[in-house]
């Protein structure tokens, strides 16, 4: 019996050694053109309404993939279950108030609350400190040697003419986020940012989505005021300081005036979700490979459907064919020896919050994550790209970060099963759109894993409109650049060694 026991063993490991010298073409070829458009457009149709995060469309894709992974024999990825479920939250205005020395002023006419980074509150000040534009960065800071801590601040919109910075987006400090963020950092108790437009249009019933409710320190309520609003804490002289602010710094001032603030706000929760599936290694079942793409998109605007059939249809029909290709060799009994988790995520278009939820909550040990192969937009060709191989090519980003095994053994699998021309653009750390950090992976990334990203460029005429429709994608290249995705994983989930870990993340250029 014991030597039965033994020799069973040895037949056993022997099969899960020999899945290394498998030739994957076969499963590589069942990734079709026909699968892929049938799949797309059922997930970029006019029933999944756009798959905005923590919406019915959203959750009708989720099934749709779901159900995809549990027919094609992958197991569930999160403790017995196909979806990875995290909370998302809208506010809903119930009121809001404002006086400046006992005289009201109306919500919209002269003030808006920033809903998303307000609380519940009534605050009373009897001072206001001015601090110019109020912004902050490593060679320029308005608010100068003044404590806000406590206070009420009143911030100028926009920046003075001499005031140059390269960041752009939330990043850059005289943007809105930048001085609500350095007011923050400052310990300011409130914010009132003095805009144009007033008085304005209502504001929406309800706000927008956002998944950061529970936070270690909680932030000052900011609103945007109108010039009169201003006017009413500085004095009469409001103009002429604005007019001086235009071409440079103005100095620091503390106002008196009685200022309240009163704002009551419902939050509503959400949900959204990951859907998750694995096919399981053979003798290396301890470690794993994921392959990700997000499922979400804009969802529609009134009537009209923001199909997002490239961003991100193209990437997720891709993931469910490289999901049924592992199946299909893990049938044959010549599957891979680590486990390999195919990952549909949500939230992407709102900010990473999936595949953020997903790394900081993991249903794998993450240490034990050789690495991420992410997918978002492979279906399309770049109109501003000029080379010759044009449809012949995809944008590989990150294999020259984290890990040193990572292009070599891209490069390999490329020149052996694809021979798709490689390009490196968005690899330069001087990337003024810095893709590097801005689609899924980067969650990933971010917890040091080895990533690559695959990405077929920047379509401005249709990104992120809803003219992104499934008829305008590209199949035949659609399928070869989803099977140089899966021959990658392929070799990444057969090696005999999980991918070195032996270089620096990166800093986001600032």
């Amino acid at each position: 019996m014991r030597l039965l026991l033994i020799t069973a063993l040895l037949v056993s490991a022997t099969a899960g050694f020999a899945q290394k010298g498998v030739n994957p073409v076969k499963f590589g070829e069942t990734i079709n053109e026909n699968d892929l458009r049938t799949h797309l457009f059922i997930l970029a149709g006019k029933e999944m309404e756009g798959r905005e995060t923590a919406t019915e469309g959203q959750r009708k894709a989720a099934a749709y993939i779901e159900t995809f992974f549990r027919e094609n024999g992958l197991k569930p990825g999160n403790k017995g279950s196909y979806q990875q479920s995290y909370p998302v939250y809208k506010d809903s205005l119930i009121s809001s108030t404002s006086m400046v020395n006992n005289t009201e002023f109306l919500i919209n006419q002269d003030f808006q609350p920033n809903l998303q980074a307000a609380k519940t509150a009534s605050s009373y000040f009897s001072e206001v400190v001015f601090v110019g534009h109020g912004i902050v960065d490593s060679a320029y800071d308005d608010y100068g040697t003044m404590d806000v801590r406590g206070k009420a601040v009143l911030i100028l919109d926009g920046a003075p003419s001499n005031y140059k910075t390269t960041r752009r987006g939330f990043q850059a400090p005289n943007g809105m986020f930048g001085k609500i963020r350095a007011a923050n950092q400052k310990g300011a108790a409130a914010i009132l940012i003095v805009g144009a437009g007033f008085p304005r249009q209502a504001m929406p019933a309800v706000g927008n989505m956002y998944v950061n409710l529970f936070t270690p320190q909680q932030n000052a309520n900011s609103y945007s005021v109108s010039p009169k609003f201003a006017e009413s804490i500085i004095g009469s002289n409001f103009a002429s300081i604005v007019q001086q602010g235009k071409s440079g710094k103005v100095e620091p001032k503390v106002y008196k005036a009685d200022l309240l603030l009163e704002l009551n706000k419902k939050v509503i929760r959400m949900e959204s979700t990951n859907v998750l599936g694995y096919i399981e290694g053979s003798d290396k079942s301890d470690e794993w490979l994921i392959i990700t793409a997000h499922y979400d998109h804009l969802g529609k605007r009134g009537d009209v459907i923001y199909y997002g059939a490239d961003d991100d249809g193209s990437g997720t029909v891709g993931i469910m064919e490289i999901a049924q290709a592992f199946a299909a060799s893990k049938t044959a009994g010549k599957g891979p020896r680590r486990n390999v988790m195919v990952m549909a995520v949500s939230g992407e278009e709102k900010g990473l919050w999936g595949s953020a939820y997903y790394a900081n909550n993991p249903t794998i040990p993450m240490d034990k994550l050789t690495a991420d192969l992410n997918i978002d937009m492979i279906g399309r060709v770049d109109t501003e790209r000029t080379l010759p191989d044009t449809l012949n090519y995809i944008y590989v980003v990150g294999d020259d970060k984290l890990s040193t095994d990572l292009k070599p053994l891209s490069e390999a699998a490329n020149k052996k099963y694809t021979r798709m021309s490689l390009d490196y653009k968005f690899n330069d750390p001087n990337d003024s759109e810095q893709i590097y950090y801005r689609s899924d992976h980067f969650s990933f990334a971010a917890k040091g894993v080895p990533v690559i990203f695959y990405y077929d460029g920047m379509l401005k005429a249709d990104y992120h409109k809803p003219t992104d429709t499934p008829d305008k994608i590209n199949y035949t290249l659609l399928k070869k650049r989803a099977q140089l995705v899966f021959y990658t994983a392929w070799e990444m989930a057969n090696r005999d060694n999980l991918l070195k870990r032996d270089l620096e993340l990166p800093p986001m250029r600032r």
